[in-house]
């Protein structure tokens, strides 16, 4: 059966196998509650952005692959307050986001982002 990223997440499971997930208010506190915290689980998406991103994140558990699938961004990484800017503009072009590492982006026009994310201990704060 065929599905959108957008609008149907995959989730990979320690086990290597996939769960599909409805992208839906709430999917994260979901994702937390019906994999025990994420734990071990591994979260594929797609998301749009037509503007900056309003808040930080880090992903203790391990690196986050983050892929330009159209548009253009630039993502910002502070690791101990060192800041990096790394402009993603073709399709393809994708960051290996470190374990750990606070990140945002900038987006100035519809852009489209493919996120392969270890979710456990995903924390935010605002830009």
């Amino acid at each position: 059966m065929k599905h959108d990223l957008a609008s149907t997440f995959v989730v990979l499971q320690p086990n290597q196998r996939g769960a599909l997930v409805e992208n839906s208010p709430g999917v994260f506190e979901e994702l937390d509650r019906r994999f025990s915290g994420f734990k071990g689980h591994v979260l594929v998406a797609t998301f749009s952005f037509d503007a900056d991103w309003t808040t930080w994140e880090r992903h203790p558990a391990g690196d986050e692959l983050v892929c330009l699938l159209s548009g253009s961004a630039t993502l910002v990484l502070d690791r101990d307050g060192a800041r990096e800017t790394i402009e993603l503009q073709k399709p393809g072009e994708y960051v290996l986001v470190p374990k750990g590492a606070w990140h945002t982006a900038r987006t100035h026009v519809p852009t489209n982002m493919l996120f392969v994310t270890p979710g456990e201990g995903t924390e935010n704060k605002p830009v």
